[in-house]
């Protein structure tokens, strides 16, 4: 191989090995169905076909002055492929080939060779050729049925092969040989039998470019379709010319892929992520966790239901509420039953009367947030206090748990509360005075939870 050719080679496997890493590294990042583990993705495959000395793009192979001067022969060509599938995208393949290539001229006339004798046909033994391929793929289709899967790839790679032309004076591959330089091919370059390790054949690098369709036969085999068009840097693939020329081939091929692995798992080749989501979408094992789900949360529903449901409005359900059907406003412990409080004298003019009582206003403990069932009693004494134009004072109170201070600040807390709720329903806020008193004057032993809950108030005083 000349410095062109190994300048080339580096390129081109510079590009192939940016592709590879690129890909791989994006398949190294995890997948929601969990990575590559879960399938196969080594394969082998046999295959076989013919070759052609031209391709469908650059041209044709310049033997002699005119383009297309010696015609199309096939020539066989087979091998062996290993391939590792690193995505459902992309995978590195090793491919190993051997064969022939021919073409023959129909001319009197053709390249003339060393010896002066043109040549009339020719026959370019492929002893081996191996290339490490880059293979992508272009797309699955599965034509409902997933065992029958279809799938289109492209692939470009690198190679090297080793080679010898022999053209012949006649156009049927018969005759005298014109030109055959096996045995001679280390004299070109180092002018020394000894040095060379293989003088029977030229090593040529080579860019493999081509298609494919590959047919899911079953679970392990695939039947593989393809097209490679192969160029080289060599003007000595089929021999001397009467013009420069850049070698190339191509070969169609057909053959039998086969995956290996475990057979529980699926073929990374034929994965399609879209239609592995829908098929686990429609999974009837899932759908029927789904609907199993389903009836175990409006189970639940109901279960929060009964137990939330607090028919007479005391803010205890009715699950726990031992005293149903409590009137509305009427302050209760925690069984729902109602709290008896001393009866408060109502203020009147100098005289200390026993007059409209007004229920304390109670809270759950370390809070000062008022609860739900307290509403009826203040919207009354809101509206007895806009009616009359009166004043009210609010007292405070706490239970003894925490610190005195903190409780003294609860407590004021607790008839602010009061008092902004009876502001908001159109009371003066001049009329209504509200004051703490922490612990100060308990209506209840603070030795239990149930005078605690008692003693947790706001009391009402006109």
């Amino acid at each position: 191989m000349n410095y062109s050719t190994i300048k080339k080679t580096a390129v081109a496997a510079s590009l192939v090995a940016a592709l590879g890493f690129a890909e791989t590294a994006q398949a190294q990042t995890p997948t929601v169905f969990g990575g590559r583990s879960q399938y196969r993705t080594w394969s082998i495959g046999v295959q076989g076909g013919i070759t052609t000395p031209n391709a469908l793009v650059g041209g044709s192979n310049a033997f002699g002055q005119k383009v297309g001067y010696f015609q199309n022969k096939v020539g066989e060509y087979y091998g062996l492929t290993i391939r590792k599938q690193f995505s459902h995208l992309f995978g590195l393949e090793l491919e190993g080939n051997r064969g022939r290539i021919k073409s023959y001229n129909h001319n009197t006339s053709g390249p003339v060779a060393e010896n002066g004798l043109g040549a009339k046909s020719v026959e370019t033994s492929v002893n081996w050729a191996g290339s490490l391929n880059g293979v992508f793929q272009l797309g699955t289709v599965d034509f409902l049925r997933r065992e029958n899967a279809v799938n289109f790839y492209a692939k470009v790679g690198l190679g090297v092969m080793a080679h010898n032309p022999v053209q012949f004076l006649n156009n049927d591959f018969t005759g005298t040989e014109v030109y055959n330089n096996k045995g001679k091919w280390g004299e070109e370059i180092f002018g020394d039998r000894e040095s060379v390790g293989d003088r029977d054949n030229r090593l040529t690098a080579f860019i493999p470019v081509g298609v494919g369709v590959k047919f899911k036969l079953s679970e392990v085999v695939a039947l593989n379709l393809g097209y490679t068009m192969n160029f080289t840097d060599d003007n000595l693939l089929y021999g001397p010319a009467r013009a420069d020329y850049k070698g190339k081939f191509s070969n169609v091929y057909g053959g039998l892929e086969f995956t290996l692995g475990s057979r529980d798992k699926a073929n990374l080749t034929f994965a399609n992520p879209v239609a592995t989501l829908y098929d686990e979408l429609r999974d009837p094992s899932l759908k029927n966790e789904v609907e199993a789900l389903k009836q175990r949360v409006s189970s639940l529903e109901g279960t929060v239901d009964a137990l939330s449901k607090d028919s007479d409005g005391d803010g205890v359900s009715d699950k726990f509420d031992k005293c149903p059907g409590t009137p509305a406003g009427t302050a209760v412990d925690g069984a729902g039953c109602p709290i008896k409080f001393p009866e408060q004298q109502v203020q009147q003019g100098n005289n200390a009367t026993t007059g409209a009582y007004y229920s304390p206003i109670q809270f759950e403990f370390d809070s000062s947030v008022l609860k739900t069932s307290s509403y009826s009693t203040l919207d009354k004494l809101a509206k007895e206090l806009r009616d009359n134009k009166s004043s009210v004072k609010l007292d405070g109170y706490a239970s003894s748990e925490g610190s005195e201070a903190y409780n003294l600040n609860l407590s004021k807390d607790r008839a602010n509360a009061v008092k902004q709720y009876l502001v908001n329903a159109g009371v003066t806020a001049s009329s209504v005075s509200a004051n703490g008193y922490g612990e100060a004057n308990p209506v209840a032993s603070n030795a239990t939870e149930e005078g605690r809950i008692q003693n947790r108030r706001v009391e009402i005083k006109k």
